[in-house]
């Protein structure tokens, strides 16, 4: 799925040409530009698995409707990386439409899968929870103090 997919001249453009002050030429965000260079281009490998694998598994969320929060959260994310780096192109749009999906993702579910996983998701999530506290019931307390009895 990642075999035509390169960043590494993206990468290091970005770090060759980072987005600069037209004022005083200073680096606006030299830690992103550091974190390029340090981190990001030495494990580019990682870098081209998780850019198409993400994009991806964030249209296919927004397209199924499923987990549109995180979906839409994780795109946001994801473009801002990008423009950090200093591509601009459409991602202004970008940003906004997906600020809205954002906001209005309390409704998402209405239509998607969502409304079938989020109450299996929630239901699941009880279910752990309630394990764990009813392990914690019969121990002590933090002071020292004996388990409760009724």
């Amino acid at each position: 799925m990642t075999d035509g997919f390169d960043a590494t001249g993206f990468l290091t453009r970005a770090v060759e040409n980072p987005v600069v002050d037209k004022a005083t030429g200073a680096a606006v965000y030299p830690t992103y530009t550091a974190f390029i260079e340090h981190i990001a281009l030495p494990n580019v490998k990682l870098i081209n698995f998780l850019i198409p694998v993400g994009e991806f598994l964030i249209g296919l969320g927004l397209i199924l409707g499923a987990l549109t929060l995180a979906a839409t959260f994780f795109g946001l994310m994801l473009n801002f990386l990008f423009m950090f780096a200093g591509t601009v192109s459409t991602n202004p749009w970008m940003l906004l439409l997906g600020a809205f999906i954002f906001i209005a993702g309390a409704n998402a579910g209405a239509y998607g899968l969502d409304r079938w996983l989020m109450p299996a998701l929630k239901a699941g999530a009880k279910r752990i929870f309630r394990r764990k506290d009813a392990v914690g019931e019969g121990t002590a307390g933090a002071a020292g103090a004996a388990p409760k009895t009724v």
